[in-house]
């Protein structure tokens, strides 16, 4: 059976709203990427401690780490990246998820402009690859999102890294909006080409100039995507990412009623299609 989840901070930076909200909605997962306006990588011991209690009191489980992993400047210091990305894997532990959000890294600026993504797809590759082992070690498998701006931020690229990868530790978000403001069409196009790789939904949508609008109100063509879902037996965790507010490069914002708009939004088409979820 299909489940909801969602990006928690969307709703407020305060915990307890959170949960109330997420209560409210009858979403029973998060993925968890912030709380108190500290990022998920940044908790502290007690502030996990917590968190942890509070949703286990409320019967949320977690989704994903929704971390920050693979957004930063490919020629940055790995040494350091993988450090950062050994307490996402801590941390998927302690919250009992299988799964990593990640991103396939900036290609850098040289002045005032981004060098181009194919130079780079050599180190890309090297380091989304360290990556996979590491989490393969740890029985977590990693999730690349279709980001604007890193180097899996088209189709074409994105088919090249999992590829590439080639592991069932490294496996796909397909993230709507994040295509169309990237020129791409979601659906079909996106879904058809990444599905043999696809493990997780990302819900926002976005019209073609890029502004992002709940699922169903943009150019993804939302029902027909879902239809198709379920027609090929999609069984994974749809998340609601809806950035209706404010969208930054590492966390979007909606505030609690826009929140709801788009978790409705996404409940009603699943309701219209009698398509079941938890």
């Amino acid at each position: 059976m299909i489940r909801l989840s969602a990006f928690a901070d969307e709703i407020s930076p305060d915990l307890d709203e959170q949960i109330a909200v997420l209560t409210s909605e009858n979403i029973h997962f998060v993925e968890l990427r912030g709380a108190w306006g500290v990022n998920v990588l940044d908790f502290t011991g007690e502030q996990v401690t917590n968190i942890k209690q509070a949703l286990n009191a409320h019967g949320i489980g977690v989704s994903s780490i929704g971390s920050p992993i693979g957004k930063v400047p490919v020629d940055s210091s790995f040494v350091e990246h993988m450090q950062r990305f050994g307490r996402a894997i801590e941390l998927a532990h302690i919250f009992q998820t299988p799964y990593i959000r990640i991103f396939s890294f900036y290609p850098p600026a040289s002045g005032t402009t981004r060098t181009m993504p194919s130079e780079w797809r050599d180190e890309v590759r090297w380091r989304l690859r360290a990556l996979t082992v590491r989490a393969k070690e740890e029985g977590i498998t990693l999730l690349h999102e279709n980001e604007k701006d890193i180097y899996g931020d088209t189709i074409t690229r994105c088919v090249d890294i999992l590829h590439s990868v080639n592991d069932e530790h490294f496996r796909a978000i397909l993230d709507p909006a994040n295509f169309i403001q990237c020129g791409q069409i979601p659906y079909p196009d996106a879904y058809e080409t990444l599905s043999p790789w696809l493990r997780y939904m990302h819900v926002k949508d976005a019209l073609p100039d890029g502004s992002v609008v709940a699922a169903g109100e943009g150019a993804t063509n939302w029902l027909a995507l879902l239809q198709r879902l379920r027609a090929d037996g999609y069984d994974g965790f749809f998340s609601l990412e809806p950035h209706l507010a404010a969208a930054g490069q590492f966390q979007g914002f909606s505030g609690p009623a826009l929140f709801r708009k788009a978790s409705q939004a996404l409940q009603g088409m699943l309701r219209e299609m009698g398509w079941k979820y938890a």
